[in-house]
């Protein structure tokens, strides 16, 4: 690979990130998953070994960074995006990437999360989605299911959850994709169109947490009902699913519609094609709300729209003041404007 910045070549390899430390999350976690994930994406992404960053807040998550033979810094809970945001804008060379729960994220963490993605910075959040406080021992979550039993929920939760990528689209963001922890090749896929985007990208991965909340996610995973409640969206191609891949999508008036290629007129050309890239958000939203088992619940890139990123507007303002600034050091600055001297 090919450094983007520097045009030196890049070699190292899915071994190289190994840190050497035991990984201490529990046995069967996707955090094992997604770890080996980014390890394999990381090498393809032509970036320097020393220029890659791991942040973290808080959360079985967030104990990534010791794991990764990269910098890093495990932070505070609910701030990892503050300060993933100050690391890019001190140094814009840095390839920075964001490791968070659902809890880290979206509720200690809501306001940061919402305000680094309308900012559209140029780093990377990967959303470890378990529905559940996994660290802390089984509280309830921002997206912890209506109606689940939890430690903090014993007659059911009764809060509405967050959809993470519905909070994207809401907060104007570019990238969202979503996957799952059981499908390494496409997630590692998904890293690496996420590390490739200019802009702020929010992976969200589902992720099931062995101790406590097994399952969550078995409505769409297991084995047997994965092909027909998942839609695997690549861009430029028709929506299609199922075992028998004969299930697929159209629009009908303003709602999505599930349909069966072959019965009543329907044919492959009749369904929605994929386009990540489109500007209006309301097609993503719609794929990104979809529930099984009445949906199929879409994966994959759902949206990737280029865009002017924060760090570089900055970088630019600061050029522009540089260039037409008399201060040009302290003394300069300590004697300007209104002063005083006194005896």
């Amino acid at each position: 690979m090919i450094d983007t910045l520097t045009q030196e070549t890049v070699t190292f390899t899915p071994k190289d990130l190994k840190s050497g430390l035991e990984v201490k999350w529990c046995a069967g976690c996707g955090d094992h998953a997604i770890l080996n994930c980014l390890q394999n994406a990381l090498p393809r992404l032509g970036h320097k070994q020393e220029d890659i960053v791991i942040v973290s807040g808080i959360g079985c998550s967030s104990r990534f960074p010791y794991y990764m033979n990269t910098y890093g810094m495990h932070t505070i809970h609910g701030r990892a995006s503050a300060i993933a945001t100050g690391v890019k804008i001190a140094n814009p060379k840095l390839h920075v990437w964001q490791m968070t729960g659902d809890g880290d994220a979206l509720a200690i963490g809501g306001n940061h999360f919402i305000h680094a993605i309308r900012r559209n910075i140029d780093i990377n959040v990967v959303l470890f989605n378990n529905e559940i406080y996994g660290l802390t021992k089984g509280q309830f979550s921002p997206t912890t299911k209506k109606g689940h039993v939890t430690k903090t929920s014993p007659q059911g939760t009764i809060e509405t959850p967050f959809n993470p990528g519905e909070l994207v689209i809401g907060a104007k963001g570019k990238f969202f994709a979503r996957s799952v922890d059981n499908n390494i090749p496409l997630t590692t896929e998904i890293l690496v169109e996420a590390g490739s985007f200019k802009g702020t990208s929010i992976v969200e991965i589902l992720q099931n947490c062995v101790i406590f909340n097994h399952g969550t996610h078995a409505m769409i995973t297991d084995k047997d009902v994965k092909d027909d409640r998942q839609l695997i969206l690549k861009q430029g191609e028709p929506m299609i699913f199922g075992k028998n891949k004969d299930k697929g999508l159209i629009l009908r008036g303003f709602d999505l519609e599930v349909v069966t290629i072959g019965e009543n007129g329907i044919t492959e050309k009749d369904l929605l094609v994929h386009d990540a890239k489109m500007v209006n958000p309301s097609l993503h939203l719609m794929l990104i709300n979809m529930k099984a088992p009445e949906f199929p619940v879409a994966i994959g890139v759902i949206r990737s729209v280029d865009d002017t990123t924060y760090e570089d507007e900055l970088e630019k303002q600061i050029a522009a003041v540089k260039a037409t600034t008399k201060i040009k050091c302290v003394d300069d600055l300590l004697y300007s404007g209104d002063i005083w001297e006194v005896n």
